[in-house]
């Protein structure tokens, strides 16, 4: 199973000319709670890794700059709560992701890279 989602990983990779950078199992993402709600889209940006995180924050609907909006998961618990995210997880940091029943837009973003 896992081999299957490295090479749906470096499909989504190749497509968009993103370098490989899959986070391990051990990592975290920061997720929001209402990902398992079915709410759509599915929006996911990752930032440079850090202290154990894999630099993903992904939430579904709006966005909301509440403190507690997202939260700690790791990454091997990820396929319990959204599935539909893994494939886009090798995306390297700096790059976006937005999805839906029938549409996907994958970008660069440079300013995920810059440092506050």
């Amino acid at each position: 199973m896992r081999t299957s989602l490295s090479i749906k990983q470096k499909e989504i990779c190749d497509r968009f000319g993103s370098p490989m950078s899959a986070p391990s199992a051990s990592e975290t993402v920061g997720i929001s709670l209402n990902v398992k709600s079915g709410i759509m889209p599915l929006n996911g940006l990752r930032h440079p890794q850090t202290g154990g995180t894999s630099g993903w924050y992904i939430w579904a609907g709006e966005y909301s700059a509440a403190d507690d909006f997202f939260k700690p998961l790791h990454v091997d618990h990820l396929s319990d709560w959204v599935a539909a995210v893994e494939p886009y997880l090798a995306l390297a940091p700096g790059w976006r992701f937005l999805i839906a029943d029938d549409y996907q837009d994958v970008w660069f973003d440079k300013n995920l890279l810059v440092e506050n």
